[in-house]
């Protein structure tokens, strides 16, 4: 027997698990219209690969990834693409992100799927084809696969851990995965355990979900591989990837590292199933299990395309008149969807259709009262009410000090508290100022850089200009012949080396003296050109004007010496 930690802190909501439970995974019609985000992972966004008109095929990529931390996506179906613009995103925020939306055409026409041999692949050319296939963590994170698919190279890993725990409310979509794809998911696990090479393969699921455990209990025997199943205690939220290795492992993972450095890596069960599809049969992420339920008549796990329009797809479980709005994920950690044109997306593991009835509206906010309660349930050891009082104050520079970037805004603090505080919206919103004044300070750092690179790139130039007249001046001054200038004009033990350092404002007068000079030699060489052919007269009136230059000086001479001094002002 795997012996099992706790982590502290978590709650045990109402499950509402049981009504999705009822039926098998059904596969979801095909849209009329499909918005495929390219931004679907934590990441790079991927560059377009399609332009409108083009025809494209099920599983033709159609967004590359545009660097390592990132990851492609693909058409899910067979059509035309009638737009590459910005759509409405499944985000809270409301925004739009740049999409390909695809007409499709009902062929459902595949690319040529090519199996791939995993054990002929170097580790690094099997990364890049999960990565181009599309594969990221469908647990909710996103993250790329192929990026953790790397171990740390000073730590041996003791330990790969498969998250099969599931412990949101309502979400079934990775309990009924186990229950009918058990096999597939093994073998996904031993991809990821042949790259890397762990001591120990630890399979964790709630002890809620028997008929999982037992799937996989039986998958695991029937393909020989020396797997643990193990079944966690039911506690939210011990589908966190570190309160699950807590409770697997023993280890607890720090906030300022990671678990690969503590010989420790974590994936979803629905991440090992879309790796293998994608080496087994050569198939891309083009599809998930979604869960709908909630104040549906029909709640059901769909097995549905990604790029579907919610509003297309809350059309199968036939909401219920008062349904008031929809929300993506669980009711802890999940958020009020914008929008019905909004679509799914690799993120999108459970759709809840909320109403009054359901979901009534909070209570009044009160004041706290410090009993904490919030730290209590807290699963990573902060005081939530502290953060509170901070983040209400704007004191983010206490919020930080405070570990405020430690929590995971799983919702613990606020389902317990007593005044009705919502406490993860005011960690949201210190965390979205802590991050807005970083990138305004990371701004006007970098355009006081560029200010202060400007300022001495424009001395530079000038100490080189300076310098290049002072050599040219130099020049030009030796090239005089040697009559017009004496040879004793300057001592030799006065002449500056031709390497010496040359002074700014030396080097500014000098240019200017050997201007002054070149102008007087000028105008001494200039010839008049006017005088051709003139009249006798012409020619006599010029000579008495030039008689009457050559008298000026010693007349002007003679009258100065005629006039009287000043006379001398009395003391």
């Amino acid at each position: 027997m795997l012996q099992l930690f706790k982590f502290k802190g978590g709650v045990k909501p109402e499950t509402h698990k049981a009504p999705s439970l009822q039926a098998p995974i059904a596969k979801a019609p095909l849209p009329e219209q499909l918005i495929v985000p390219l931004h679907q992972s934590i990441g790079g966004v991927p560059q377009p690969l399609v332009e409108v008109g083009q025809h494209v095929l099920k599983g033709q990529r159609i967004g590359a990834a545009d660097q390592w931390v990132s990851a492609a996506v693909h058409a899910p179906t067979s059509g035309t693409v009638i737009a590459v613009e910005p759509r409405l995103a499944a985000h809270p925020s409301g925004l739009t992100t740049a999409s390909v939306v695809i007409a499709p055409d009902g062929r459902e026409e595949w690319i040529d799927r090519q199996p791939v041999d995993y054990h002929t692949l170097a580790p690094e050319r099997l990364r890049e084809h999960l990565r181009d296939a599309g594969v990221v963590g469908l647990g909710g994170a996103v993250f790329p696969s192929h990026a953790k698919l790397s171990a740390a190279k000073s730590v041996p890993m003791e330990e790969l851990v498969i998250n099969g725990a599931e412990c949101e409310p309502f979400m079934t979509c990775d309990d009924l995965l186990m229950r009918e794809r058990a096999e597939e998911i093994v073998r996904g696990i031993t991809v990821f355990r042949d790259l890397l090479e762990p001591r120990k393969v630890l399979i964790g699921i709630e002890d809620n979900k028997p008929e999982a455990l037992q799937s996989m209990r039986e998958a695991v025997a029937r393909l020989g591989v020396d797997f643990t199943v193990t079944a966690v205690p039911t506690r939210y939220p011990a589908g966190g990837a570190k309160q699950l290795i807590r409770v697997l492992t023993g280890k607890e993972v720090p906030a300022s590292r990671r678990s690969p450095e503590m010989g420790v890596q974590c994936f979803n069960v629905a991440t090992a199933y879309t790796a293998w599809r994608a080496l087994a049969f050569g198939e891309p992420v083009i599809s998930r299990i979604v869960t709908l339920t909630g104040n549906v008549e029909t709640p059901r796990n769909w097995e549905t395309l990604l790029g579907t329009p919610l509003g297309e797809f809350i059309r199968l479980g036939a909401p219920k008149p008062d349904t008031d709005r929809y929300l993506m994920g669980g009711p802890m950690m999940g958020f009020e969807m914008p929008g019905l044109e909004a679509p799914l997306v690799k993120a999108s593991n459970c759709i809840i259709a909320g109403s009054p009835a359901l979901f009534p509206p909070p209570a009044p906010e009160m004041p706290c009262i410090r009993c904490g309660a919030c730290a209590e349930a807290c699963p990573h050891e902060l005081q939530p009410f502290e953060l509170y009082w901070f983040s209400r104050a704007r004191n983010f520079g206490k919020t930080q000090e405070y570990n405020l970037f430690d929590c995971i805004e799983c919702g613990c603090c606020s389902y317990v508290c007593p005044s009705h505080i919502p406490l993860v919206q005011y960690f949201r919103f210190a965390k979205s100022e802590i991050w807005a004044r970083e990138r305004d300070k990371n701004q006007a750092d970098a355009a006081k850089s560029r200010f202060e690179f400007r300022n001495e790139r424009d001395e530079r130039e000038k100490a080189e200009k300076a310098e290049r007249l002072a050599r040219a001046a130099a020049a030009k001054a030796t090239e005089k012949p040697a009559a017009e200038k004496p040879a004793a004009t300057v001592p030799a033990e006065e002449t500056p080396p031709a390497n010496a350092p040359v002074d700014a404002d030396a080097a500014k007068k000098a240019a200017i003296a050997a201007a002054m000079e070149r102008a007087r030699l000028q105008r001494e060489a200039a010839q008049v050109k006017n005088t051709d052919n003139l009249s006798t007269e012409q020619r006599e009136e010029i000579a008495r004007i030039d008689a009457r230059r050559a008298r000026a000086p010693a007349h002007q001479a003679v009258e100065q010496t005629d006039v009287a001094p000043p006379p001398a002002q009395e003391q």
